[in-house]
């Protein structure tokens, strides 16, 4: 019967109780062993620096992208194939986590000794120190580096350290990008250049063959030229018909005229066949061949000439970009040493390590 009885509350309470003297004794104690292990938890301090990317941060194009961005949509595209877009903060996000820089921070302030790393590996060392480090967006979409240390005038001066190294690998980073895109449209320059010359060469040994220097002058003058004659034999023929309708025609003088008109004719069939021995500007036989090939080659030129327009400014563009080197971060707050401790929360270790030990007694008695 007394095995089937309920356990209440009541029960609880009572326990706890009879065992009040044990528990609070054992809490006291757990609460100075805690507070003890928390003030023997070094104090830390976090630097805070506050980043932006500067105006002219464009990834190793910002000549080119100025010149490429407010084109029309075939410029545009150019930008588009040549990866010019605005500044991207995720390139300095990745140089922040970058384990050449890293490697560059635990080497300067002698991490390996602070992390206490077993086997001296920088690779462990890194991987602690990130748990130190926080890269990440202010509330305000500026870029924030801090970092968490015993030392608050080390913690300023690691944070600096890490924000100008940053700088000069992203410097670095697009000048070796100015280098690419001045190589690639360097290399299309000399060929634009070089297909020009070509085409004008080609355009001028077609004129000096065929002595066609402007189709469409060239083609008026030869068909005034057909014109005249036509005229010429129109004229005959008026008059003949003229001379016919006379009361007493001469039939000599109308001979005469027919045998005229008749060679006049003649001429007029062997230049319309292109066999006349009257000099034209273009015969009219050689016309649609001439043209078209006069049109090819007028045309080439015309694009190779605009391809120059728009690529010479872009290649004189990326050799300036190639040469500069101006800062690509813009520091808003600069890290200074903090003045008030970051870490260890004392009040909540204590009271963390005094709940699991209330529990944990409350648990053994009962």
């Amino acid at each position: 019967m007394e095995e089937n009885k309920k356990v209440t509350f009541s029960d609880y309470l009572s326990i706890l109780l009879k065992w009040k003297k044990f528990i609070i004794i054992n809490m006291v104690l757990v609460s100075f062993i805690s507070l003890g292990i928390s003030f023997a938890i070094p104090k830390t301090y976090k630097a805070t620096a506050t980043l932006s990317l500067a105006a002219n941060s464009e990834g190793g194009m910002s000549g080119l992208g100025a010149l490429l961005s407010g084109g029309n949509s075939a410029i545009s595209m150019g930008a588009k194939l040549l990866g010019v877009t605005s500044g991207n903060e995720d390139i300095i996000y990745a140089i922040l986590n970058s384990r050449s820089l890293l490697a560059k921070v635990v080497q300067k302030y002698n991490l390996v000794d602070y992390y206490n790393t077993s086997d001296s590996s920088i690779d462990r060392t890194i991987n602690s120190f990130l748990g130190d480090a926080i890269f990440d967006a202010s509330e305000y979409g500026f870029i924030q580096v801090s970092i968490i240390y015993e030392d608050p005038i080390v913690a300023a001066d690691m944070v600096n350290y890490i924000v100008n190294q940053a700088d000069s690998i992203n410097i670095e980073f697009n000048i070796m990008q100015s280098k690419r895109n001045r190589e690639f449209i360097e290399r299309r320059f000399v060929q634009n250049k070089n297909d020009l010359k070509r085409a004008e060469e080609e355009f001028a040994e077609f004129q000096k063959k065929y002595g066609v220097f402007s189709v469409e002058d060239q083609l008026k003058m030869s068909v005034e030229i057909s014109a005249d004659v036509e005229a010429k034999l129109l004229e005959k023929q008026i008059a003949l018909n003229v001379l016919k309708n006379q009361v007493n025609p001469n039939p000599f003088l109308i001979k005469s005229m027919q045998d005229e008109i008749n060679a006049v004719q003649s001429e007029v069939n062997k230049i319309r066949k292109g066999n006349s021995d009257i000099e034209l500007m273009i015969p009219f036989k050689d016309i649609p061949d001439l043209q078209v090939k006069y049109l090819r080659l007028f045309r080439e030129i015309e694009i190779q000439t605009k391809v120059l327009e728009f690529i010479y400014p872009l290649y004189e563009q990326a050799l300036m970009d190639e040469n500069k080197s101006m800062p690509t971060l813009f520091t808003i707050d600069k890290a200074v040493p903090p003045d008030m401790k970051y870490g260890p929360k004392r009040a909540f270790i204590v009271l963390g390590i005094s709940s699991i030990f209330f529990f944990l007694f409350v648990f053994i008695v009962t």
